[in-house]
């Protein structure tokens, strides 16, 4: 049900459908006026939200920036949290475009600044099956040599909500000790940081999988609309609704 809402929810807030619904309206509507207004409407969607000048500007404000290590420090675990996995035709796991988060969590374990690489994510497909992200990051671990006694599991979790609550209990059963590394998108990072730490799991972000806001701007391409910045407008858009939500129900 969870992975049905969120999917529809995804797909009424995106700018794309919106401007798609817009100038479908144009073309079909019989009434000059109604073409006219809807034609305007797609446009000025069009230069708002694949500006990637705006992306930037909203980014540079909304990404919850590293925050300083301690020198020296070894900080018990790095929770990565999923979404950077999908099944294939086959039941078998592949990687996505936010794949950075598991490079981080490998590279902060491998260059001694955590003793735990605590993976959370289970599956959330719409037809879910024996299939978890955990369960698939868990063997490419295996395969670049982490033992078993460093990773820890939760495949259960299917959100954001359920990620802090189970990650806290196995931490705990575990006796890892506060504060851990919170390894996940920038764009995602300001509501896992605000949710994790409403569960009650004290967590540094370390934020990485950068999609605006980390470049250093070019001409003319930097004003330019593309298709990719109208994209990636649906990341922040759902972020900042699921914020939102998060503090209603908090």
């Amino acid at each position: 049900m969870y992975a049905i809402f969120s999917f529809l929810f995804v797909s009424f807030i995106s700018p794309f459908n919106w401007v798609v619904a817009l100038l479908l309206i144009a073309i079909f509507s019989k009434g000059p006026k109604w073409k006219r207004r809807s034609l305007a409407g797609a446009i000025i969607i069009l230069f708002v939200f694949a500006n990637p000048f705006l992306l930037d500007l909203f980014a540079r404000n909304w990404d919850v920036r590293p925050a300083p290590l301690a020198k020296g420090k070894i900080y018990s675990a790095a929770i990565i949290l999923g979404g950077f996995t999908d099944e294939d035709m086959n039941g078998n796991g592949f990687f996505n475009e936010h794949s950075d988060r598991l490079i981080e969590g490998m590279r902060l374990k491998a260059t001694g600044r955590v003793s735990h690489i605590m993976m959370s994510g289970g599956n959330n497909a719409f037809n879910a099956d024996q299939f978890t992200e955990s369960g698939y990051v868990k063997k490419v671990l295996r395969e670049f040599n982490f033992p078993d006694s460093v990773i820890l599991t939760d495949e259960k979790s299917r959100n954001t909500g359920e990620n802090a609550a189970d990650t806290k209990i196995m931490l705990a059963n575990a006796h890892l000790q506060p504060p851990y590394l919170l390894v996940t998108s920038a764009f995602h990072m300001r509501r896992a940081q605000y949710i994790f730490r409403k569960k009650g799991v004290d967590v540094i972000p370390y934020p990485c999988d950068y999609i605006a806001a980390k470049t250093k701007p070019g001409l003319p391409g930097y004003f330019v609309p593309n298709i990719y910045t109208l994209y990636s407008w649906n990341f922040y858009i759902k972020e900042v609704f699921g914020l939102a939500l998060a503090h209603v129900k908090s």
